[in-house]
């Protein structure tokens, strides 16, 4: 689908939940190969997977995404834009992390997923009253966009997911759940921590919002606001192209025109989010 236009550089986000024995030797391999072609970003490499955001020439993205599918077999790629003024990422790195998405639990069935639902499905599961609707991400991503009637469980990082689902969440009253996240790698895994958890009827948007977006027309659509990314662009807005929201450094929460205009706004301090709970010290 043909969105975008003028002096735009791309944007390339995947993950894929698979074994990996020798993580240090893939980490050299993918070092070599990203630093050729002159790309930024980072790759997150464990033994469960490769999970990643890249940017730079869209050839170049084409050769890196060609060479893993060559190697592992089909990813869900999903493109972005951002204006070529903004770096994005600043520099290209490859780590080896003990989970891709980190949720802190041991020993979870990874082969047990949720439904994979698509745009067209989504919005029928959205109408749906019996349908609980979970947005799994973080507060700080929750508060610039989601879907109508969503739950949000108010998290400030992923770890506390399995906690929240504990407390709000009831295999015997909640018959079906449908989440939702960015790209849907936090739902692969939310979703198979539901299912082990007992319940039986867990859906999950294929690809997340991203693809979502990429999938639905405006008319079509029923996503409100934009969609934090964890770049430099900070958000997305429904044509995948850069939104309006800048950082605040001290707490990551996106922020308007407006709240950069707040008193409360000092660049790299504090913003009307954090200044009630960052003490002097702190600041």
């Amino acid at each position: 689908m043909e969105r975008h236009s003028g002096s735009l550089k791309s944007v390339l986000a995947f993950y894929k939940f698979f074994e990996i024995r020798n993580t240090a030797e893939l980490r050299e391999d993918l070092l070599k190969l990203g630093a050729s072609l002159e790309l930024k970003g980072t790759v997150l490499v464990a033994h469960e997977g490769l999970n990643s955001t890249l940017a730079g020439n869209k050839e170049n993205l084409d050769r890196f995404s060609a060479y893993l599918v060559e190697r592992f077999g089909d990813f869900p790629f999903k493109w972005s834009v951002a204006d070529e003024s903004n770096e994005v990422f600043f520099r290209f790195k490859v780590k080896i992390k003990s989970e891709i998405v980190t949720m802190g639990i041991d020993g979870l069935n990874m082969e047990v997923g949720g439904t994979h639902v698509s745009a067209e499905e989504w919005n029928d599961l959205l109408l749906d009253p019996e349908v609980i609707v979970v947005d799994a991400r973080n507060d700080y991503e929750t508060d610039i966009g989601s879907f109508p009637g969503a739950v949000i469980p108010g998290t400030t990082n992923f770890r506390e997911f399995p906690g929240w689902a504990d407390q709000k969440l009831d295999p015997k009253k909640n018959k079906r759940v449908a989440m939702f996240c960015t790209g849907g790698i936090r739902c692969e895994k939310a979703s198979s921590y539901l299912l082990n958890q007992g319940f039986e009827n867990v859906y999950q948007l294929d690809g997340g919002i991203l693809q979502y977006l990429e999938d639905t027309q405006s008319e079509e659509s029923r996503w409100n606001g934009e969609c934090f990314v964890f770049d430099q662009r900070v958000s997305v807005n429904a044509q995948l192209e850069q939104g309006q929201y800048k950082q605040c450094y001290a707490c990551r929460h996106p922020l308007s025109k407006e709240e950069l205009a707040s008193p409360d706004f000092e660049h790299g301090v504090s913003c009307p989010h954090c200044i009630d709970r960052t003490s002097e010290e702190r600041r």
